[in-house]
């Protein structure tokens, strides 16, 4: 058959409230054009972001009401730390509340002001949690990894010769780690090869530099490499996953990702004194070392759905549904980044909207209009979120101008799918029409969730 279908029955639904365009258009202006700020109970599907907005499971919610609720040592983290290491093969594994606690973990430990930190492509919070350490996060994607219409299977990865000049330019002292996000979210949701994960490694050995992994969505960039890479066809997701981090030192994650929760995430490594002090630090700001913020029934969830992400039949849906979605758009000659990538389909909103300058943000301006047309929320990946202001006070805008169409995993259906489809269909049409955006506050800091803007 060629039909590839939800592999899980909808056991319980949570109702959408209708709106009128003309109750989005004012929301969106009380909003202050900003996405993140939109009350929820406004939005009719919800792309935003694919971070802790999944449907749990039946087991899932079933391993929650065996949560062990013990300040230390619980049962619960037993389950956790178990499942990691099943994963991941690391020694040591520290929970945190999030992604982006595990960052300022890392980073609040091994960073220290003048350094530089390379990887692939930063995503937002890794880069400004490295920037406020006082250091630079510095981008090597292969050539036409930041290009929307170069079609090639492994977009995501590392430019080896770049990450080495990097490394000969600066001196292994101000390196205190290399970096390599899998996925690779900031452009398009690209995935790393297994041979690239090989050579980067082969670089830290040569130079001895630490190879940390960013893994929110690794079980997500492992089935690129069994679709897509030569010699992993009959390998199982599971084991693809267990040697993408035999390469590393260790790794950062989400767990609201592709662990399927909706809170958590870990940095996970073998260093045994980098490991203590991570603990030292997270006891000082997370809690203690056998819960990192999280509640047991967290923790168990937690390992439930790190079980559940390496289920072939899940992931073939999921790649499959952001494929469809990328598919028919292309169809309809809809300027998107392609290929797909695991997680999201990207607008490009430079080609959607060419009448618009960076400093205009025509990301952000698309961003609006979705939600205004059809109450799609999106997010921007553009000027908004990576452009900047140079020394002359130049606005310099950012590779690309995309907007995220990210997919909760196991949360919408076909007909949502179809909805939106006709959603930036009809939105293309009247595209000439849209207008730019100009801030009215711009915030200091990861400036996207929390700046306003004005129409120009």
């Amino acid at each position: 058959m060629k039909t590839i279908f939800e592999p899980f029955r909808i056991k319980m639904v949570e109702p959408i409230r209708m709106t009128t365009r003309e109750e989005r258009l004012a929301a969106i202006e009380q909003a202050g054009y900003n996405p993140f700020l939109i009350p929820a109970e406004k939005v009719l599907i919800d792309l935003l972001t694919d971070s802790g907005t999944s449907a749990m499971s039946t087991d899932q919610w079933a391993a929650m009401i065996k949560g062990d609720e013990a300040y230390a040592c619980a049962r619960s983290w037993y389950a956790f730390e178990s499942a990691v290491k099943d994963i991941t093969g690391f020694a040591h594994v520290i929970p945190t509340h999030q992604g982006r606690a595990a960052e300022r973990l890392l980073f609040s430990v091994i960073a220290k002001e003048g350094m530089v930190v390379p990887s692939n492509t930063h995503f937002d919070t890794t880069r400004a949690n490295i920037e406020h350490r006082g250091c630079r996060a510095l981008d090597f994607v292969v050539p036409g990894g930041e290009d929307p219409e170069v079609i090639a299977d492994f977009k995501g990865n590392m430019d080896i010769a770049r990450l080495e000049e990097c490394i000969k330019t600066n001196g292994t002292e101000k390196i205190p780690v290399v970096m390599l996000t899998v996925t690779n979210n900031a452009t398009g949701g690209q995935p790393v090869s297994m041979e690239n994960i090989r050579q980067t490694r082969a670089v830290c050995d040569r130079y001895g530099l630490p190879l940390f992994l960013d893994v929110a969505r690794f079980a997500e960039n492992a089935w690129f490499i069994k679709m897509r890479e030569p010699g992993f066809a009959d390998r199982s997701l599971k084991s693809i996953c267990q040697e993408m981090f035999s390469y590393a030192d260790g790794c950062t994650m989400s767990a609201k990702k592709d662990a399927l929760v909706n809170i958590g995430g870990f940095i996970a490594l073998n260093d045994e004194k980098l490991a203590v002090g991570l603990k030292n630090m997270l006891i000082l700001t997370e809690g203690y070392a056998t819960y990192g913020g999280l509640a047991g029934r967290d923790l168990e969830a937690i390992a439930q759905g790190l079980k559940e992400v390496v289920d072939e039949d899940y992931m073939r849906y999921r790649i499959h549904t952001v494929a469809s979605l990328a598919e028919r758009l292309n169809q309809a000659n809809i300027p998107i980044f392609n290929p797909p990538g695991g997680h999201a389909v990207y607008l490009d909103a430079r080609r959607f909207l060419p009448h618009l300058p960076p400093e205009q943000f025509p990301g952000q301006a698309l961003v609006a209009e979705l939600f205004i047309e059809g109450g799609i929320r999106a997010v921007e990946i553009g000027s908004v979120m990576f452009g900047y202001w140079d020394a002359d006070g130049r606005f310099v805008g950012a590779p690309n101008e995309l907007v995220r169409l990210a997919l909760p995993r196991r949360v919408y259906t076909s007909s949502h799918m179809d909805y939106l489809v006709e959603v930036v269909v009809e939105l293309h049409a009247r595209r000439h029409q849209v207008r730019g955006l100009k801030f009215r506050y711009e915030a200091p800091v990861l400036r996207h969730f929390t700046s306003t803007f004005d129409r120009v």
